[in-house]
């Protein structure tokens, strides 16, 4: 008998005497924490990406493509990796070579590459997290974990939820999914936080008003008036 066999065989033993079915879980827990509106949860995730050191931008579908050109070179990126089906619209014409996701990558052949540009499956407000689904959008988990750059853009409000209940209703749970609370870091005992350990050091979300040109014109003016009460706020702390 192997070690194998000798291991399944006690676990066996041990779960002999348990009923075939679980007794039901109560799923009495809060589904979201207090009750916002669109604009509210939208600027939630907003501030609680800021708060893990992401690099927070917002948007109408006609501007993505200028800020992205300015956030790669503002990286100084030469190569940026491209999801099979990221919107060709996205990147601008005559930006850094866009380098194909392809199975046959390897981790080493895609170290040289300097930004990956992706979609998400949706984002978290309540924890300012991110969720990639490996979608034709978003490409294979390595490339999102390679590169030291990641601009991913979030379509709000669509795929903008609440808290991590919602969250897993949406998803799919055969799907390889990878949450994403800023950029990648680490702390020794000392508290030493080092970025870029198990991933991108420079996260940067694109959150971008989806919609018609009505409700990206209110969105623009929410956005001032968030931005003046930020303004008046660090005025009166400076104070």
């Amino acid at each position: 008998m192997s070690s194998r066999e000798r291991i399944l065989g006690r676990v066996r033993r041990a779960l002999a005497d348990l009923p075939d079915t679980e007794p039901p879980i109560e799923r009495t827990y809060l589904r979201e924490h207090g009750h916002r509106g669109v604009a509210e949860t939208v600027d939630l995730l907003a501030e609680n990406l800021a708060d893990y050191r992401a690099r927070v931008h917002r948007c109408t579908e006609t501007e993505l493509p200028g800020l992205i050109a300015r956030l790669l070179a503002d990286h100084g990126s030469r190569r940026v990796l491209v999801p099979p089906a990221l919107p060709p619209e996205w990147l601008p014409d005559g930006g850094p070579e866009r380098v194909p996701d392809q199975a046959a990558d390897t981790a080493a052949g895609l170290d040289p590459v300097d930004s990956v540009v992706t979609g998400c499956a949706l984002a978290v407000a309540e924890t300012g997290t991110i969720v990639l689904d490996g979608s034709p959008d978003q490409g294979r988990r390595r490339i999102t974990l390679v590169p030291d750059h990641h601009i991913c853009v979030v379509r709000t409000p669509d795929q903008v939820v609440s808290s991590v209940p919602q969250a897993l209703e949406h998803l799919d749970p055969t799907r390889p999914l990878t949450w994403i609370s800023g950029p990648s870091a680490t702390s020794d005992i000392e508290l030493d936080r080092v970025e870029g350990v198990h991933g991108p050091r420079t996260l940067e979300v694109v959150l971008v008003t989806t919609g018609p040109p009505g409700a990206q014109a209110a969105a623009q003016a929410h956005r001032g008036r968030v931005g003046a009460r930020a303004a008046r706020g660090a005025a009166s702390v400076r104070e």
